[in-house]
């Protein structure tokens, strides 16, 4: 079974900024120093008052040395904000520990595997919303899961993933029960993105806690016997089952540097 894609999420830019500095009107520049200037006319602002106000939306700049190599999906453009939907995953201590069983054999294979910082499982792809978007298209995703029962889900089997340019690799347990509800969930999403003319989500999803990652396509040496022995760890650690049985409680979506929390019922 192939791997299936996971793209990445990130800051994008900004909503557009206003023009800095005042248009003069055609002319104005062959006026002389002194003369004041004609009705209705504006002076252009100068330069070091212009730099006192920075965009309030100004989102953060792109570098990829800050994010492990990692490179954008999709290029940087004013008013454009990476967003992404998904369902947040609260780890347990005893859930980190056998992340740190799991990530310790596996960089036997990929040395430069580490560990994800935070936890969740994808509703959407990464899209780009524009600025003024995002609170509309935020009201649209609660309106369409306000209904939604929360629900429990396992994710017990390890699986390998890359994301579609393969440029990054990822060490996830795929869910194995409750998979129809999310699903569910994704239909709905789906139905927004269609709303807001956006990507929707992949077809045949493997729904999956990413645990960690690597730049490149590193599943030739992780697929086979690394991702049994992984396998293998996550089969023999101590109540395994119960510990990655987990709910789904809320649905996250995050814009740019913006969070919202969609509470399931």
């Amino acid at each position: 079974m192939s791997a299936a894609p996971l793209v990445g999420y990130s800051s994008s830019g900004s909503e557009d900024e206003a023009e800095a500095g005042a248009r003069v009107r055609p002319g104005a520049e062959g006026r002389s120093r002194g003369q004041s200037p004609l009705p209705g006319q504006r002076l252009p602002v100068p330069d070091s008052v212009l730099h006192m106000f920075p965009s309030t939306e100004e989102g953060p700049v792109d570098d990829s040395a800050k994010h492990g190599g990692r490179v954008r999906t999709f290029p940087h453009e004013r008013g454009n904000w990476a967003t992404h939907v998904y369902v947040p995953y609260e780890a347990r201590e005893e859930f980190l520990d056998l992340l740190d069983a799991l990530l310790c054999h596996a960089q036997t294979y990929v040395p430069r595997l580490v560990r994800m910082e935070a936890f969740h499982l994808s509703l959407s792809q990464s899209v780009v919303l524009r600025h003024h978007w995002i609170l509309p298209f935020v009201q649209a995703l609660k309106d369409r899961v306000a209904s939604f029962q929360r629900f429990c889900f396992t994710t017990d089997q390890v699986k390998i993933y890359t994301n579609q340019e393969k440029t990054r690799t990822f060490v996830g347990l795929e869910v194995t029960s409750g998979h129809a509800h999310f699903l569910d969930l994704v239909a709905e999403v789906d139905r927004v993105m269609e709303e807001f003319d956006l990507s929707t989500f992949y077809q045949d999803p493997s729904f999956h806690i990413s645990l960690a990652w690597c730049v490149g396509d590193a599943r030739l040496q992780m697929e086979g016997p690394c991702l049994q022995e992984l396998q293998g760890i996550v089969d023999e650690f101590e109540d395994s089952e119960m510990l990655l049985r987990a709910y789904a409680e809320q649905i996250h979506c995050k814009s740019g540097n913006k969070f919202f929390s969609m509470p399931l019922k």
